[in-house]
């Protein structure tokens, strides 16, 4: 099911295949509007990594105990041809400019996560 113009349901889902919650699904939402947002800006594809994460799941993976995949609200993307701190940068200058909602920016080795918890706190890491 497509959720906005380049973004389906199914890449957000868990890794571990566990069912989505139907409380989650507008969460989703709107991280993907924000993402399509970033995707629009970059014309390129952006593969999501993590989206939701079951608790079970979150917690084999060693995910933070208050982490937001597990209310749907966070996504850790990658962007082929753009490195996670380039990534990191245009998030961060399209949330500056007011394009995309403030919320949690998080620069890896391999990917970028960004999350849209914690009613429009800024945090970096």
């Amino acid at each position: 099911m497509k959720i906005t113009k380049n973004f389906s349901i199914k890449e957000f889902e868990c890794r571990d295949g566990s069912g989505m919650p139907v409380n989650i699904i507008s969460n989703i939402i709107d991280l993907a509007e924000q993402l399509q947002i970033l995707r629009d800006y970059v014309d390129k594809p952006i593969k999501i990594n993590s989206g939701y994460r079951s608790p079970e799941y979150n917690e084999k993976i060693g995910g933070a105990s208050r982490s937001m995949h597990k209310e749907g609200k966070a996504g850790d993307i990658v962007i082929k041809g753009m490195t996670p701190s380039e990534v990191y940068n245009t998030i961060e200058k399209l949330i500056s400019q007011g394009e995309m909602t403030e919320g949690g920016l998080g620069s890896y080795k391999t990917f970028t996560h960004y999350d849209i918890g914690y009613n429009g706190q800024k945090r970096r890491w």
